[in-house]
């Protein structure tokens, strides 16, 4: 299949197929310089690809999950970790979807007269600070 039938086919533009090559996810069976050909297996890599974005795996997280051949070679320790942090992501969005909802329908006077949503506020802020001390430690190395 050529690079206009895939990006047909899978939805996925032609750029993105591209970049997708230079990064090492898919490989073309064409010499370079030569029209981009891939084997028929490729709309199955791109759709784990778009599976593992979807569930948050960085583009080197996917990579990883190909064998040489383009086959999947999924480290199952890596699905259970993503797994215990969406299921963490879930939770924290289901309890602030909770405090909304109370805040909206509280009957307190003011927000400010309400111990849920005054709860609700502290918790955000500590996770906001907690994330943002996270992301410092990252870029600097001292996880």
């Amino acid at each position: 299949m050529d690079i206009a039938d895939v990006a047909r086919r899978s939805g996925v533009p032609a750029s993105t197929l591209r970049f997708y090559e230079e990064k090492g996810l898919i490989a073309s069976l064409a010499k370079p310089g030569a029209r981009r050909q891939f084997a028929p297996q490729i709309l199955d890599q791109l759709a784990l690809i778009t599976l593992g974005q979807s569930a948050g795996f960085s583009l080197e997280e996917i990579r990883s999950m190909f064998s040489g051949d383009g086959g999947a070679n999924i480290d199952r320790q890596m699905l259970e970790a993503k797994a215990d942090e969406l299921d963490a992501t879930i939770k924290r969005l289901r309890a602030m979807s909770r405090g909304l909802r109370h805040a909206a329908a509280c009957p307190a006077p003011s927000h400010a007269e309400c111990p849920t949503f005054q709860r609700l506020v502290k918790t955000a802020a500590e996770s906001a600070l907690a994330g943002k001390k996270e992301r410092g430690r990252l870029k600097t190395g001292k996880a």
